[in-house]
């Protein structure tokens, strides 16, 4: 339900496309209908060679998939992440610990020096 709300409002123009994929067997025999896949939300869409257009959405299937689903994201990519989010917390959590300057008082507001006494 949300998931087609969301779709509605925020939907892929599917404007970033793969080139046309063929699955094929070791022996070299097309096994399956060619297809695209959506860059931007990895949807997958069959292909027609012939007129060159781009049909109706199809499911995600292992046997007709550039990526499986539910592949791990690599380590690094994860830990990459994390510290560019570290990056701005770090700035200002330094920001907050600094200690504040006092404004040093102006000559008007220090008290008149006694006999003897000279203003600095």
């Amino acid at each position: 339900m949300i998931d087609s709300v969301l779709n509605l409002l925020f939907r892929c123009a599917h404007r970033r496309l793969t080139r046309p994929v063929t699955p094929v067997s070791k022996a070299g025999v097309p096994h399956g209908g060619t297809y695209v896949v959506c860059l931007d939300c990895g949807k997958q869409f069959s292909y027609d060679l012939k007129a060159m257009r781009i049909g109706k959405a199809i499911d995600h299937s292992h046997d007709a998939s550039v990526v499986p689903p539910g592949l791990p994201v690599p380590r690094k990519a994860r830990l990459k992440y994390a510290l560019w989010a570290a990056v701005p917390l770090a700035f200002v959590a330094g920001a907050l610990a600094k200690p504040r300057r006092r404004a040093e008082p102006s000559p008007e507001d220090k008290p008149p020096a006694g006999p003897g006494k000279r203003n600095s």
